[in-house]
């Protein structure tokens, strides 16, 4: 079968788990003798807009629409017609059996909305709620706090100031910048993503001072602007999508519920737990070490939240962390704000901050660690850093809600603790560096993490039963 894969984002440049999860998944296929092709979008303004270049990543062939985000309103953040064109070409040209959507920021709902007009078959694996929740997928208020419940009122407040397009200024550079590289094969786009990212900092500087002076009438009206906008995103996003996937994948219950409740049929969304290549850790063998290694390894982003175990490890005595390290490795460049405060706090509490990890780097750092802690403050659905603790028996500490708490079962692979409570998170750090048995007793049991390969198979047969029922439409047609 020739299969199309669908991402926002994917590798090099963005090593994340779903665009890492897109990646393992595809090579599963290609290895079962399918011909695989990844289509995705990238942000370069050194790039014409909306152009689409084809390479390759580790035998993927890898379609990629240039979007640089330059949207008249917020519809077109998730109906943009002109990326739903640039895809239609593309199915045109390379006529897949099936289409699989990883997620559709950047695109449009129109993009599957053309898979389905062509009577392919359309499979949509949801790696996070941004079907529900326009910043980000996240389901977090603008002040971190966890959205239990969606409210248009209040996602209208989250979003009244949210950057979803470039400015005029920034468009009329980014076409000037492209030009320059089109005619003349220079490319400044480096030198003027420094000078924005250095403009928004002194912004955001110059912004303290000025707090409380906005006209309190023009934010309520700008909110309840939002409010309209996001419930009619809602409405549209069920109404085109939900009767053009023929099937929805969920790799955790939990997020399999909040689907549910939005309105996705039941027999529509199935749950399969995620699968991750192990072909990192099969020598994988744990490196003793001086006292109790504490870790974290992710996305330095605040919804991540590497802050609270900082603040737990900062809560501890010093004789409990007399014997003990705490590091944490992350990309810096993702959010260089927030990484600056994590250095700050990091240093304050005596801990380090040691910087991106490569992929193939993944298994020596868990080899250091006794306890790797995922402090996430969102409903995280199934983060491979898990997965990959799992497969190479790392004890975990995480926070109690969402995929997570599923994926970790206390007393026998790890713990929970509140999420986002780090007083919780102290108390139990606290209890394992007192106590050697709490970790040592873990995984006393063989614990079966499931394999990128079953992932395939699982998805062939779908693919085949979806593929046949539409041979035998026409058929009968």
């Amino acid at each position: 079968m020739k299969v199309l894969l669908v991402s926002h984002d994917f590798l090099t440049a963005h090593p994340a788990g779903t665009e890492i999860y897109t990646y393992q998944v595809g090579i599963a296929l290609q290895e079962r003798g399918h011909e695989v092709h990844v289509f995705t979008t990238e942000k370069d303004i050194a790039r014409k807009n909306l152009s689409v270049e084809v390479r390759d990543y580790e035998g993927l062939p890898v379609h990629e629409l240039f979007n640089n985000l330059y949207y008249n309103d917020f519809e077109e953040t998730w109906d943009y017609p002109a990326a739903a064109r640039s895809f239609g070409v593309l199915l045109d040209d390379l006529r897949p059996d099936v289409v699989h959507f990883m997620h559709l920021l950047y695109l449009s709902v129109a993009c599957v909305e053309e898979v389905k007009r062509r009577g392919i078959p359309v499979l949509y694996t949801l790696h996070d709620y941004w079907l529900q929740c326009a910043r980000f997928g996240q389901r977090r208020f603008i002040d971190g706090s966890i959205c239990h419940e969606i409210d248009f009122d209040r996602c209208g407040t989250c979003l009244a100031d949210f950057k979803f397009r470039q400015t005029r200024v920034e468009r009329a550079a980014g076409k000037a910048i492209a030009a320059v590289r089109s005619t003349t094969g220079l490319d400044l786009g480096g030198m003027a993503r420094g000078l924005q990212r250095g403009l928004q900092r002194r912004v955001q500087r110059g912004s303290h001072h000025i707090a409380g002076t906005s006209d309190a009438s023009s934010d309520q009206s700008a909110a309840a602007a939002m409010a309209a906008e996001v419930a009619k995103r809602d409405k549209a996003l069920r109404e085109r999508i939900l009767p053009a996937v023929d099937r929805f994948i969920a790799p955790s219950n939990f997020l399999r519920e909040r689907f549910l409740e939005w309105g996705i049929p039941e027999d529509q969304i199935h749950h399969m737990r995620t699968g991750i290549s192990l072909r990192g850790f099969q020598d994988f063998q744990r490196k003793p070490g001086n006292g109790k290694r504490i870790g974290f390894i992710g996305t330095l982003a605040p919804h991540k939240g590497a802050h609270v175990l900082l603040k737990a490890w900062g809560a501890l005595d010093a004789e409990s962390k007399a014997d003990a390290s705490l590091r944490i490795w992350g990309p810096p460049a993702h959010n260089p704000t927030y990484v600056a405060r994590l250095e700050e706090l990091a240093l304050e509490v005596g801990a380090s901050v040691e910087g991106e990890l490569l992929r193939a780097e993944v298994s020596d750092a868990l080899a250091e660690l006794d306890l790797l802690v995922v402090p996430s403050i969102w409903y995280e659905n199934s983060p491979l850093i898990i997965l990959e603790a799992l497969a190479t028996r790392t004890p975990l500490a995480v926070s109690d809600l969402g995929g997570m708490a599923e994926l970790v079962e206390p007393g026998a692979t790890g713990f929970h603790f509140k999420m986002g409570d780090d007083a919780d998170l102290a108390v139990l750090l606290q209890r394992v560096l007192g106590d050697a048995s709490e970790l040592t007793r873990l995984y006393g049991e063989d614990v079966e993490v499931r394999e990128a390969a079953d992932d395939a198979e699982a998805l062939e047969e779908t693919y085949r039963e979806f593929v046949r029922r539409r041979v035998q439409a026409e058929t009968e047609a």
